[in-house]
């Protein structure tokens, strides 16, 4: 059993920052992409970004367009953690930020989530 612990959510004015963080434990070995996804208030769970195991030094990245140059994925593969730097917050970044996991083989895992709200 993995598990998935967010921190780090709250309350901001927009163009400030948070760091959320996501700490695993259990088989963590069985873990490979873990990332971010968001659910706005009345719409659907959507990815925010993701990162893939490191090897050695390289693990590879994806970012939503909407959050491109603002918000900073990494990992610990050492530590089991994974954080999301969000820089330049807007209102659009009000949602419940969750974190994920996929694990082999063909499992996936989910945080309970951490809210996130932006004011203008």
């Amino acid at each position: 059993q993995v598990r998935l612990v967010e921190s780090g959510g709250g309350q901001v004015q927009a163009g400030g920052s948070l760091n959320l963080s996501c700490s695993a434990d259990g088989r963590t070995s069985r873990i490979d992409t873990m990332g971010w996804f968001r659910q706005p208030p009345g719409e659907e769970r959507r990815l925010v970004s993701s990162i893939t195991r490191i090897q050695g030094n390289t693990g590879n990245t994806y970012y939503a367009d909407s959050v491109k140059g603002r918000f900073t994925i990494s990992r610990d593969n050492a530590k089991n953690t994974v954080t999301l730097q969000m820089n330049n917050l807007k209102p659009e970044d009000t949602a419940i930020y969750y974190c994920n996991a996929e694990l082999n083989p063909n499992y996936t895992k989910w945080g309970q989530g951490t809210q996130v709200t932006v004011s203008s």
